[in-house]
């Protein structure tokens, strides 16, 4: 049963442990040239690296290109009512909480697939 981690950390050293990391980067590029906002994290990226670029490109989507954010969050199919719950005051929180959610969902396919292939 898909259980998800409480954090980005968490997230990331679980699919590191199961060997899904480079999966889930190539989950990741390839969802969001799905939305056009091309984004090309290279495999040898380190978990930490990728958090921290995640972070900064959520931020600019949510600070200069909101309607292409909106479209990203809908591709990738981050729960709505959980970024409804996000208390948007704060942007940099706030692109920190998204990129854990779009982490999550990302994981939770990439998880998926490698369970049921």
């Amino acid at each position: 049963m898909f259980i998800a981690p409480k954090n980005t950390d968490l997230l990331l050293s679980e699919a590191e442990s199961e060997t899904l990391y480079l999966k889930l980067i190539e989950q990741i590029n390839k969802d969001f040239n799905l939305a056009n906002e091309g984004i090309d994290f290279p495999m040898s990226i380190s978990p930490n690296e990728l958090k921290i670029q995640l972070h900064e490109k959520i931020y600019r989507l949510i600070q200069y290109k909101f309607a292409e954010y909106l479209n990203l969050l809908y591709i990738i199919d981050v729960s709505e009512e959980e970024v409804k719950k996000m208390d948007g005051s704060d942007l940099v929180v706030l692109a920190e909480q998204v990129s854990f959610l779009i982490l999550k969902r990302e994981w939770q396919k990439v998880w998926f697939r490698n369970k049921y292939r």
